[in-house]
């Protein structure tokens, strides 16, 4: 199921050269508007997970951040098992810095 996103969450996964910060109401999407802009950046081969520094306000939303993140890896490793970015990505994110 695709996410269908607002003007304003696609401005924050599609922004480049610059660092971002998303701050938004409760349940308003920003776990998923960041998981989707990390994976965009892996799969074009824009960053690596242990690249990136990812910080949540609590230690409960960065568990859930590096769980929604290897989901996604995993899914798309499955779908594609010969893919080496996916496989190292998913290799590198216990080292990714998602914290607080």
């Amino acid at each position: 199921m695709a996410n269908k996103w607002t003007e304003r969450q696609l401005e924050a996964i599609e922004a480049r050269g610059s660092d971002i910060l998303v701050s938004a109401a409760a349940g308003s999407g920003k776990t998923a508007v960041l998981v989707e802009r990390i994976i965009t950046r892996i799969l074009a081969g824009e960053q690596t997970i242990d690249r990136l520094l990812v910080v949540t306000f609590t230690k409960a939303a960065a568990a859930e951040m590096r769980q929604r993140i290897g989901e996604v890896l995993t899914k798309r490793l499955e779908e594609e098992p010969d893919n080496e970015l996916l496989s190292r990505q998913l290799t590198l994110l216990p080292r990714a810095s998602i914290t607080t």
